[in-house]
């Protein structure tokens, strides 16, 4: 597999971690000593405001499981990722991203089913965030995991 192709993969394994809220998966693309940033992009001054700072590998698998706000029944989200661009030195990769973040909310299936004519897919999807990523990834013994990562909204958040 190309590097190009795997630091790809590297921010694919993110997204999912993301949606699922793994905290172990999520932990295990990071360096034991890897630190996550996070701002909001759109400050009226023009500075981006530092909103939350996650250091360690266990401190952002935490962070995945028990911060990041849980999938209600019948419900998911989907971190999509688009625009990337990728510079690789040697063991050294950079990865930016632009990302949005889709809340899915299935209905509930009627007692009686579905209504007559109903067709498609039942419930909604709404965007909720949208931003960049800045993946600082390193190669550990043939595996490429984040040193950093830079999150930057283009919404105030609450962290």
């Amino acid at each position: 597999m190309s590097d190009e192709l795997a630091v790809q993969q590297v921010l694919a394994r993110y997204s999912r971690a993301h949606d699922r809220r793994d905290g172990a998966a999520m932990g295990a693309l990071f360096t034991p000593e890897a630190r996550v940033t996070i701002f909001y992009n759109n400050n009226p001054d023009g500075k981006p405001e530092l909103i939350g700072e996650l250091v360690g590998r266990e401190a952002i698998a935490q962070a995945t499981t028990h911060l990041m706000k849980p999938h209600p029944p019948r419900g998911w989200s989907h971190n999509a990722t688009d625009g990337l661009l990728i510079d690789i030195d040697g063991d050294r990769a950079t990865v930016d991203a632009q990302f949005m973040v889709f809340t899915i909310l299935g209905d509930a299936k009627p007692a009686s089913g579905w209504p007559a004519g109903a067709t498609g897919a039942m419930g909604t999807i709404r965007p909720i965030e949208s931003g960049y990523y800045t993946q600082k990834l390193v190669r550990v013994e043939g595996q490429w995991l984040i040193e950093s990562l830079q999150v930057r909204h283009n919404l105030p958040f609450a962290f």
